[in-house]
């Protein structure tokens, strides 16, 4: 409003100025030429001055206007690419769409969130809200109408293949001259984020609940420990009892199964040390065949190649380790399935771990990404993401390595290879000819 006002204003002075000085330079010229003239004459040159200077002053008023305007034209020019260059350079969808949910404004982002491009979505009825948010969408409408806007709200919105997937919304009005009121809707795609979440919540019920285990396992291990002492004592008593002696093995079986639990549980410090890993292998697997029975699968376990062989490592973590890529493997075989987990020296200087199923496979696309934290093939619930990205991670701490290997519908293997203690490193090349 001051800008058209000091324009009218310059324009109004500016012309003011330009009449007198073409008055005054008539007057000048009329009394140097024309000082003698008749009456005729003089009231032509009267006339022309007037002509003169309606020509003069409707020039300059026309040039004058058409300036401003072409400067009015440029900064719009300007301001309108500017708004265009936000709009669509802003991270999130941005959607424009009147009270009836037709779209007027549909952004860069939108195009590559939705799949739909702006010329066939521009005037068409908005496609992207499931049927069971439409109600949803019309309460943050009328929440708007009432002068408050909706802020980061989570909901679901519909892609070009009516694939469902989360976004953090925001809803405001938007309202031109002499125009109704249109609503402004700023979307960002927050899978990325609800499945960070989602993982995080599923990490923190497996932590609670091996907190619980932890706390069981103590609780048992001192009754196993008296039962067992009884059992003993009994057989003593009662020479070669068959039933007492197994009954011994299952109960020093339970036990050392709660010490392990026990064990795992206290993850203290990261502590290398060197460590037997023919030994440590078969703790592991004799640690895990509860489950592999409980699963009716088989593990075969080929330690020969390791015997000897010590690696420097922390045990604990090294044991964590094996246990998730046993995990991993049983999850992906069927009941009756069967894993198979070897060691074997690698010359010069090197041990490789490895751990194979007969299961479905992994596909090549997630096989690019299965080291990613929180990424992970199994259903809710049953999977956090973290073990194999634990895994890339000791192995890079020990000096090592971890890859796997797997083709859709023939089972994968996972490869852990670690460094040999100098010492261990002449036993590896001996294992290896030999076995050669």
């Amino acid at each position: 409003m001051r800008e058209k006002q000091w324009f009218w204003v310059t324009l109004t002075l500016s012309s003011i100025t330009l009449v007198a000085v073409v008055f005054a330079a008539w007057e000048l010229v009329e009394n140097r030429y024309f000082r003698d003239a008749d009456y005729l004459t003089l009231h032509y040159l009267y006339i022309t001055r007037g002509v003169a200077s309606s020509l003069v002053l409707a020039f300059w008023a026309a040039w004058f206007v058409l300036r401003q305007r072409r400067k009015s034209e440029d900064e719009l020019r300007r301001s309108n690419e500017r708004y265009r260059g936000l709009l669509e350079d802003f991270p999130g969808g941005v959607i424009l769409y009147d009270k009836d949910l037709h779209v007027v404004e549909w952004n860069a982002s939108a195009e590559r969130m939705y799949g739909y491009s702006k010329a066939e979505i521009v005037g068409r009825l908005l496609p992207t809200v499931p049927p069971d948010k439409l109600s949803e969408l019309r309460e943050f409408m009328h929440q708007v109408d009432e002068g408050e806007p909706m802020l980061n709200a989570e909901t679901t919105r519909l892609d070009r293949n009516s694939a469902a997937f989360p976004v953090q919304l925001s809803l405001r009005p938007f309202r031109e001259r002499d125009q109704p009121i249109h609503y402004l809707e700023a979307t960002s795609d927050i899978r990325e984020r609800v499945r960070w979440r989602d993982a995080m919540i599923e990490l923190e019920k497996l932590t609670s609940m091996g907190k619980m285990a932890a706390g069981t396992a103590h609780h048992l291990n001192s009754p196993l420990a008296a039962l067992l002492l009884r059992v003993q004592l009994m057989r003593e008593r009662a020479a070669d009892d068959r039933d007492l002696a197994r009954l011994e093995e299952g109960l020093t079986f339970c036990r050392h199964f709660v010490q392990r639990l026990l064990e795992f549980s206290h993850m203290g410090p990261v502590q290398k040390d060197v460590q037997g890993l023919g030994a440590t292998v078969e703790s592991v697997a004799g640690f895990f065949q509860p489950v592999i029975h409980a699963k009716r699968a088989t593990l075969i376990t080929e330690t020969t190649g390791a015997l000897g062989l010590e690696v420097c490592a922390d045990r604990n973590l090294l044991e964590t380790v094996l246990l998730i890529l046993l995990s991993n493997a049983l999850d992906a075989i069927s009941p009756g399935g069967e894993i198979r987990l070897c060691c074997r020296p690698l010359p010069p200087n090197h041990v490789q771990i490895s751990v194979s199923d007969n299961g479905s496979g992994i596909s090549p696309a997630n096989l690019a990404r299965i080291f990613e934290p929180f990424f992970t093939t199994k259903e809710p619930g049953k999977g956090t993401g973290l073990g194999l990205a634990i895994a890339k991670n000791f192995a890079a701490e020990h000096g090592g390595s971890i890859h796997l290997k797997s083709e859709p519908g023939h089972g994968a293997t996972a490869f852990l290879t670690l460094p040999l203690v100098a010492a261990a490193a002449p036993v590896a090349v001996a294992a290896e000819e030999s076995h050669t």
